[in-house]
């Protein structure tokens, strides 16, 4: 007994020493992972909605787990699967899963199973194919990468029959358990469910409450509709709500435009290239005000922004000039109509030849951002606006009849995703079954087809979100990725 109390103690101490060469503090940690912050930092997405909300949702879970790897005891092997879009354009090899968003983002997916932070900050930027030649500068004595991932921080290897006889643990076994093993949406179910329902109930009330206030300011205001850009909470969405109510109390003249129109909560004030007015959650009153006092402009630029895109219909054979929502950056009227403005003078010098009514019943967008022309799964041309007139003709012409084909093929997904919807939330008792805006249609088809074969009773009056990984926000919604095993 007393042998084996020093060979304890001796193996404590060892395991400190090397712990203690090995791993980094959670300063050094931030610091390291500058690059990263830098390449996926929400704020600099700004005009992509559908890449902030990913890279937001990741970032959470990510200092999650770096928070737990921080504490003491900590011994959890528990797989974490994230997905970032990182900025950066030109595409590099990498081993781990890859592609790029519409907006030329690189979408990098990789899984977390390591147990300190060294080992962690270097699998991220590894992941994301970033340098780490400056962690060496750190007060760091490291080994190498693949030695972190692949070994335990052990000093001693003790022999089976040592665990066999004491009880104990073998924790390569379960370091190597956790690696093998992937998460299935049962078993997360499992390990979630009593978490996301206690989160749920607690957020009953102020679902409740936002209800009523958006009721309420839509009937008062005869809005269309009242949106958020983003996945904010439920508190901080009512906190909107009530402050758009004082301003109602408060200057009521001022929201005497507004009929008809829907309100958007985001990071800028103005007016979308949609035609919704935006009300930047930063912004004080005074700004709103401003904004809603500009709406008599905004709607006359409006007008001229629609006389625009029929202009350019008619020089390119009448093929729709559109705006999407979900797939475009998020612009301002001014920012649209500059865009318009700049690709209808272009089209004009050019004096390109289509048939008049030769397109019709076809769709296109433009972007900014973009240098060769594309055709969308849904059917849309994506035209750049900085496109040159030959390429473009050709192109369209090209792909007309391959547009118009997506362009039925996406009715026909568009009333399948629907009904798979409507079946899925009925068969499972779902309060709400929803997904990302980075989640396209034959994801979610896939998705809900796959649900409707098992059997899943765990989620009875939950609030279901279908999206690129597993996660319990911070209201009690379940999201799952739309490709879980």
């Amino acid at each position: 007994t007393f042998c084996y109390s020093i060979r304890l103690c001796l193996e404590k101490i060892l395991l400190q020493c090397i712990l203690q060469s090995r791993t980094l503090s959670g300063a050094d940690a931030i610091n390291a992972l500058r690059p990263f912050y830098f390449a996926v930092h929400p704020d600099f997405f700004g005009q992509h909605p559908k890449e902030r909300e990913v890279n937001e949702n990741s970032l959470k879970r990510l200092n999650g787990y770096l928070e737990n790897l921080q504490k003491p005891g900590f011994r959890s092997f528990k797989p974490t699967q994230l997905t970032f879009y990182v900025r950066e354009r030109e595409r590099n090899s990498s081993n781990v899963q890859e592609s790029f968003s519409a907006s030329g983002f690189r979408a990098v997916s990789f899984t977390l199973h390591t147990r300190d932070l060294l080992s962690t900050v270097l699998d991220i930027l590894n992941s994301c194919s970033l340098s780490t030649e400056h962690i060496q500068s750190l007060n760091v004595n490291s080994q190498s990468h693949k030695e972190a991932r692949s070994t335990v921080n052990r000093p001693i290897k003790w022999d089976k029959t040592y665990y066999s006889f004491t009880g104990f643990k073998d924790p390569e076994e379960e370091l190597e358990q956790a690696q093998r093993v992937e998460t299935t949406l049962i078993s997360w179910l499992d390990d979630n469910e009593a978490s996301a329902v206690k989160k749920l109930k607690k957020s009953l009330p102020l679902r409740k409450e936002l209800e009523r206030l958006k009721f309420e300011l839509s009937h008062q205001l005869q809005l269309s509709d009242i949106r958020w850009q983003r996945s904010w909470g439920i508190a901080h969405r009512c906190s909107q709500l009530h402050s758009l109510g004082r301003l109602v109390q408060q200057r009521p003249e001022v929201l005497k435009n507004v009929k008809g129109r829907t309100v958007v909560f985001t990071d800028r004030s103005g007016m979308s290239a949609a035609g919704h007015i935006m009300l930047g959650t930063m912004d004080v009153h005074h700004h709103w005000t401003k904004i809603f006092e500009r709406l008599p402009n905004y709607y006359k630029l409006q007008k001229r922004l629609l006389f625009l895109e029929d202009r350019i219909s008619q020089l390119l054979g009448g093929i729709q000039v559109i705006y999407i929502e979900e797939l475009q950056p998020l612009l301002t009227l001014e920012e649209y109509y500059e865009t318009l403005d700049s690709f209808y003078n272009k089209l004009c010098d050019s004096r390109l030849l289509f048939h008049p009514r030769s397109l019709r019943g076809l769709q296109m967008i433009l972007e900014s951002d973009r240098y060769a022309p594309s055709l969308h799964e849904f059917g849309h041309f994506t035209i750049p606006t900085v496109c040159d007139p030959a390429t473009l003709q050709w192109f369209i012409f090209a792909k007309a009849q391959e547009a118009r084909e997506n362009l039925k093929r996406k009715e026909e997904m568009m009333i399948s995703e629907k009904e798979l919807i409507d079946t899925s939330a009925e068969k499972f008792s779902l309060d709400r079954l929803y997904k990302e805006p980075s989640v396209s249609s034959a994801q979610m088809i896939d998705c809900c087809k796959r649900l409707l074969e098992e059997s899943l009773p765990y989620l009875q009056g939950m609030h279901l979100c279908i999206s690129h990984f597993y996660s319990v926000l911070q209201d009690g919604d379940l999201c799952i990725p739309w490709n879980w095993k």
